[in-house]
């Protein structure tokens, strides 16, 4: 099951199959995403919808939002269609759907960072504050954000193996590589044409920063799940979900993190000059 090719793009795609409702908003039907995620039987993907309407609930949302019963039409043979019992699907139903799917399915660890990328973009675009926000500030919060998040990530390789400062760089270079296309860190910074004093991390932009926190969080999520005990393990986990988050970003028509402008200001001196207006108010 690990070496299975996963059906091409325009077959699986999680966009091709998203529907826009009549009020407007997207929505997934649940046949048609167990199909996605490689459930041949219906039935057999049943409780898994029921184990995500339980963290659904545990998570304090309400299911009407995120879960509604619906009659799907379904192709039974010979072009003939018969209506049959279905729900319809918000995005973080589906991800807490592929969160509790058969993780020995490659495309439900595909769907896992899918929905988990989708259900953080649409955060961000719901939060006014965020939005409010100019470049140079989404850049300031997002480094933080990343920055707390490679300390958790940075803990969870050391639980899985990951031990010296060595193996750290090692471990750190695999993600980049799956991210941006086979560069490692040094290849990024000269890609950006830094100093060698510079951080790649400082000089990102907002969309850029966003993308590696995927990376982070979603690794961090991975090895503790997966329960990885090795580096090598480690390593190709990290390599996996880099690529995993390139992949999704290709999807959803998004530019190559590499291909990304690189910002005049690095986050130190976006730093100073928020801390020297805070000091002047």
């Amino acid at each position: 099951m690990s070496n299975k090719q996963l059906p091409q793009p325009e077959h699986t795609s999680f966009e091709s199959i998203r529907v826009i409702n009549e009020q407007g908003g997207e929505i997934w039907l649940a046949r048609q995403l167990a199909k996605v995620l490689d459930y041949a039987e219906y039935r057999n993907f049943l409780p898994v919808i029921e184990k995500a309407k339980k963290a659904c609930e545990n998570s304090g949302q309400a299911l009407a939002d995120h879960f509604v019963e619906i009659h799907e039409m379904v192709e039974i043979g010979s072009g003939a269609q018969r209506k049959m019992d279905s729900f319809a699907l918000s995005r973080y139903a589906c991800y807490l759907i592929v969160q509790n799917g058969d993780a020995s399915k490659p495309v439900i660890a595909n769907g896992q960072t899918y929905f988990a990328i989708q259900t953080r973009r649409q955060e961000l675009q719901d939060d006014t504050g965020f939005q409010q926000l100019n470049e140079d500030q989404k850049r300031l919060m997002l480094r933080n954000e990343l920055a707390d998040h490679n300390k958790q990530l940075a803990a969870a390789a050391r639980d899985a193996g990951v031990e010296s400062g060595l193996d750290y760089a090692i471990f750190q270079n695999h993600g980049y590589k799956g991210l941006y296309g086979g560069l490692d860190n040094k290849a990024i910074h000269q890609h950006k044409g830094l100093k060698k004093s510079q951080k790649i991390l400082d000089h990102m932009g907002s969309t850029e920063l966003a993308a590696n926190l995927f990376r982070a969080t979603q690794t961090e999520e991975k090895l503790k799940r997966d329960q990885v005990s090795n580096k090598a393990h480690a390593n190709q986990t990290h390599f996996e979900v880099g690529a995993k988050v390139r992949a999704t970003i290709e999807e959803l028509g998004g530019t190559m993190p590499e291909d990304l402008p690189t910002p005049e200001k690095g986050i130190p001196q976006l730093a100073r000059a928020q801390k020297k207006l805070e000091g002047d108010q």
